[in-house]
């Protein structure tokens, strides 16, 4: 179950992975330009994904007791509730747009960041809706569509990548902007793409046909939100801290800035596929709490906490051992891969924590324990992670790997809170 959502998450975060390896051979500025809107606009499109997350368990635990009709039914309001929030969040990020000139970066930095935020922004709604789909198809076990899609979706933009980034085959050469045209066009496409598949698949269009007899009911809207919001929040608070630290990064000038996006590209890319992982654990855990099989359940989360740490782990080893290679993929600017070969290291150790607090909270999302983690996640991240981050970088000196050390400080004390709650919870279902 989890392999074809591990390629899909590998595929979602390849979006920004391959938009910034071609912009990274563009040049340094282009390459921290991307840094600093990715990571604002990263803001509120988690908090997006994580209201449409909600939509999983609570559709799992359905599909596991059987009560199909109530699986269209949550299919329905699901998906009419995230369209709304997508529309809202749409507003509220080209709000954003007019404060990136006051968040205190290089001006050469705004100016190539601003029309590639604007392109991004244009391409969150679609994303949206592709995800609200996306988890309704994950909850009800179907997880080979969503691979195939965001694999169509990666081919896509970097087609698009390639002819408008560089200027190939009479297309104009946009640089940054290129970037930006290569995601919008991929992310229209996902949710089309899905459109095509509902048809072909018998069974999916007869959830689908299902779901258009259904009512919009108040209660169900609440039940999806009740879970889909703190999730969303909790994502939104570790993104913050992240976002938080790239700002403070930029406060140390181009170089670091560029530096910490190759970095955080990689860590992205290994903390996507413990998120795949999760995911499925996510569904499987749902799916015995709909049976109230506990000793099934907690196989299941055992099983996925033990692939999701030992991945980290051999990923780490590679972190250390390619730290000064594989920032080369990324840009020949000598500067950035000493300082992105010291935050590997630093990665290396992190990897461990993140895919902990990662899976573990996925266990919580499927026995629909939502609440309680996302205060966890406020005082990890927010009050333990990002202070410590300042002190290290500014008070003592440490500049790019003090805020890594404040990152690896805020995973830790989240993945040992998460723990702690899961075993509490566990003793009392058993």
């Amino acid at each position: 179950m989890a392999f074809p959502i591990v390629l899909s998450q590998a595929g979602q975060v390849s979006v920004s992975l391959v938009d910034n390896m071609m912009v990274g051979h563009v040049g340094t500025p282009e390459l921290a330009a991307a840094s600093f809107a990715n990571n604002v606009f990263m803001i509120g499109m988690v908090f997006g994904m994580g209201i449409t997350i909600g939509l999983t368990p609570v559709v799992g635990n359905a599909f596991g007791e059987g009560k199909l009709t109530e699986v269209a039914a949550l299919l329905r309001n699901g998906v009419v509730t995230h369209f709304v929030v997508a529309i809202l969040l749409s507003v509220l990020m080209f709000g954003i747009y007019f404060i990136l000139p006051f968040l205190g970066q290089p001006t050469e930095v705004i100016t190539l960041a601003e029309p590639y935020f604007l392109l991004l922004c244009l391409s969150y709604f679609p994303f949206i809706l592709f995800f609200s789909v996306k988890q309704f198809f994950e909850g009800v076990g179907n997880t080979k569509v969503v691979m195939q899609i965001t694999l169509i979706a990666n081919v896509i933009n970097i087609g698009v990548n390639y002819l408008f980034i560089f200027g190939k085959f009479g297309f104009p050469e946009l640089r940054l902007i290129g970037a930006g045209i290569g995601t919008l066009v991929s992310r229209i496409v996902m949710p089309l793409l899905f459109v095509i598949y509902i048809l072909a698949i018998p069974k999916m269009k007869a959830y689908f046909s299902e779901a258009r007899k259904q009512v919009v009911r108040l209660p169900k809207i609440i039940s999806i939100l009740r879970i889909g919001v703190p999730i969303g929040i909790q994502i939104v608070v570790e993104v913050v801290a992240f976002a938080i630290g790239a700002v403070m990064m930029g406060w140390l000038g181009e170089i670091p800035l560029a530096a910490h996006q190759v970095a955080i590209g990689m860590a992205s890319f290994s903390y996507m596929i413990s998120l795949g992982i999760s995911q499925a654990n996510t569904i499987r855990v749902s799916h015995q709490m709909g049976v109230k099989d506990y000793h099934a359940m907690k196989k299941a989360a055992t099983a996925s906490t033990h692939l999701v740490l030992l991945f980290m782990v051999l990923m780490g080893v590679v972190f250390i051992v390619g730290r000064y290679y594989l920032p080369l993929l990324f840009t020949a600017d000598k500067a950035v891969v000493d300082v992105a070969a010291g935050l590997l290291v630093i990665a290396a150790i992190f990897q461990l924590f993140d895919g902990l607090q990662v899976i573990v909270m996925s266990t919580l999302r499927g026995m629909a324990d939502v609440k309680i983690p996302m205060f966890f996640a406020f005082f990890a991240y927010l009050v333990i992670g990002i202070p410590t981050s300042y002190l290290l970088a500014f008070i003592f000196h440490f500049g790019a790997r003090g805020i890594w050390f404040g990152y690896l400080a805020g995973l830790a004390v989240a993945g040992i809170l998460f723990l702690m709650r899961f075993k509490f919870i566990i003793r009392k279902l058993t």
